[in-house]
């Protein structure tokens, strides 16, 4: 239901834009889908929710796929290319709670109580902070999970990213927002990626019109820290930006499984850049997998050197190890 809601709102900016043209939705499964008694970060599989659609796009059977920024993989196959990121929605994350909980927040919750979350990098940040609290692994959609927590008494509370909530019409259920300081985001998380054929140039001068420059310099600076740490779904790795005065200020951060070992550091940089004409053989200068046509060249740059250097210094202070052992134990 929230990817429908999600491919429905771009189809109907798209419908804005460009009324002369019709818009047909194809739905289709993915593996990510159909494997839902399996921890995600247990499945291996870097494209879950991505290898179907993408398969539709390359036989030409769709022109565009809508997915959550946060479920593509920083290096797309040969021949995709994300097209338009739509602008983002609020990308902290959210805790629900049970209905006897109503009103509490994760620091009030009887000791032991349990929390479900299928992300390494909530329960690894979560941990650390609220130690007297379990943390154990729930999936399933939106629908499913909100049903396992109401209609049973596993789970005290679960967290979910406040972005699907919203879209979905349920911020009701939304008991406690959880800040940078609480938690740091997944990288992408709370914006839409409109993924094309590279090679498609009219389709992907149409949704070009969709980009935000903002959160699109924002998602390049964390896809970046993110390519080169090497991170993916089954470690845990986090981010928070923000963009202020034509300065970009990012926060990463690497955690242990349990939390117990980390390491995070802010960096900035200046992306105010003048928009020129870049048309010719720079034309489709790819970013982390993001063609942004509309946002000038030297600021997409200088958010992917962001990313880069940010993660060079938490290497070069032993991110690798951290993210290694994650991995090990994960994969144990």
């Amino acid at each position: 239901q929230l990817a429908r809601i999600q491919t429905d709102s771009v189809v109907e900016k798209l419908r804005e834009l460009y009324p002369h043209l019709d818009f047909e939705i194809v739905a289709m499964s993915t593996t990510g889908d159909k494997i839902l008694d399996t921890a995600l970060s247990k499945i291996g599989e870097k494209s879950l929710f991505t290898k179907e659609l993408e398969n539709a796009l390359e036989r030409n059977e769709v022109d565009l796929v809508v997915h959550s920024l946060k479920d593509l993989p920083t290096s797309l196959p040969p021949g995709f290319t994300i097209g338009a990121v739509c602008k983002r929605e609020n990308p902290l994350d959210a805790v629900v709670f049970h209905p006897k909980n109503c009103g509490k927040t994760l620091s009030l919750l009887p000791e032991k109580s349990v929390i479900g979350t299928s992300s390494l990098r909530r329960a690894a940040q979560l941990k650390k902070k609220f130690p007297q609290l379990e943390f154990r692994d729930i999936r399933g959609n939106l629908n499913t999970r909100l049903k396992k927590l109401d209609e049973k008494e596993d789970f005290s509370a679960i967290i979910l990213a406040a972005a699907g909530l919203k879209r979905m019409g349920w911020e009701n259920r939304i008991g406690q927002l959880l800040s940078p300081e609480d938690c740091l985001y997944a990288v992408g998380q709370g914006a839409l990626a409109v993924e094309v054929r590279a090679k498609d140039q009219e389709i992907l001068h149409m949704v070009s019109a969709l980009h935000d420059a903002d959160t699109v310099l924002c998602c390049i600076a964390e896809r970046a820290f993110m390519k080169r740490l090497e991170g993916g779904c089954s470690v845990p790795v986090a981010v928070s930006t923000m963009l202020k005065d034509g300065q970009l200020y990012l926060t990463g951060a690497v955690y242990s499984l349990d939390g117990s070992d980390s390491l995070k550091e802010t960096m900035q940089t200046s992306v105010n850049y003048p928009h020129q004409n870049e048309d010719g053989p720079n034309d489709d200068v790819q970013h982390v997998g993001i063609t942004a046509k509309n946002v000038p060249g030297q600021a997409q740059e200088a958010a992917e050197k962001l990313g880069v250097e940010l993660a060079s210094l938490l290497l070069s202070k032993g991110a690798k190890h951290i993210l290694s052992v994650a991995r090990q134990l994960n994969d144990a």
